[in-house]
């Protein structure tokens, strides 16, 4: 697991890749123009036509999906909904998983502490975990039954009080740890564990999962980019994978 870590610089670069403007020609670029105008500090990345004819969505550093005119005098803010055969689907939250798929993608999972499927893998998902979060502890409690279903947990560190903090600390030990694995599970069931310090992936992996939307944890990342957000007990998420 250790290893001299160039994450934070390939963190920056993949920031650096993502925030460059994608506009496809001049209807797009004056959307663009006339919001960072209006809105100092707003780095536009994106501008595209949206499902919905007459809107424009744009991306940007505020995280929050906008919608614009062509003129790009009219803002909408909030979740687009198309009316399908099948019902309501959300066309903003289908975008942001393919948004939240790339990041991940372009992030790897170089530095995760993985538990590996038990046998053929099925399936892995992408869990941001916090060691003292409750909840956090509970599904660990599961990681086992997840690998037997032939799913791959593999963890990136979001401790929800942030840097300088002993949750934030105790990833850091956990991570550095001679067997991380065993060190995780010793610190999920409360136990403490040795205080250890070397060049680590916490900090990259934290901001990572603040660019893909995580709010609290534990937030599951699946294949697709959806994210479930919470506790889902093991069975119920092989279920929903499809596994079972």
């Amino acid at each position: 697991m250790k290893l001299t870590f160039a994450l934070s610089l390939s963190a920056l670069a993949l920031t650096a890749i993502l925030s460059a403007p994608a506009l496809a020609g001049p209807k797009e670029e004056a959307i663009a123009d006339k919001l960072a105008e209006a809105v100092p500090g707003l780095q536009v990345t994106s501008v595209k036509a949206s499902e919905a004819p007459g809107l424009y969505e744009v991306q940007s550093n505020s995280g929050q999906t906008i919608y614009a005119t062509e003129s790009g005098e009219y803002l909408l803010t909030g979740d687009l909904l198309k009316i399908t055969n099948t019902g309501i689907a959300n066309v903003t939250e289908q975008a942001r998983a393919e948004q939240r798929r790339q990041k991940m993608d372009a992030f790897g999972d170089e530095g995760v502490i993985s538990f590996p499927a038990t046998g053929e893998e099925k399936a892995v998902v992408d869990v941001f975990t916090d060691i003292d979060c409750p909840y956090c502890r509970k599904l660990h409690a599961e990681v086992e039954q997840l690998n037997e279903y032939g799913i791959t947990v593999n963890y990136y560190a979001f401790p929800r009080s942030g840097p300088g903090t002993p949750s934030w600390t105790k990833y850091e030990s956990v991570w550095c740890a001679e067997d991380s694995r065993a060190a995780m599970t010793a610190a999920k069931n409360g136990k403490s564990v040795e205080r250890v310090s070397c060049d680590n992936p916490v900090e990259a992996q934290y901001r990572l999962g603040a660019e893909v939307g995580v709010t609290g944890t534990p937030a599951i990342v699946l294949e697709d980019g959806n994210m479930v957000r919470g506790y889902v007990p093991a069975r119920n998420l092989a279920e929903g994978l499809g596994l079972l």
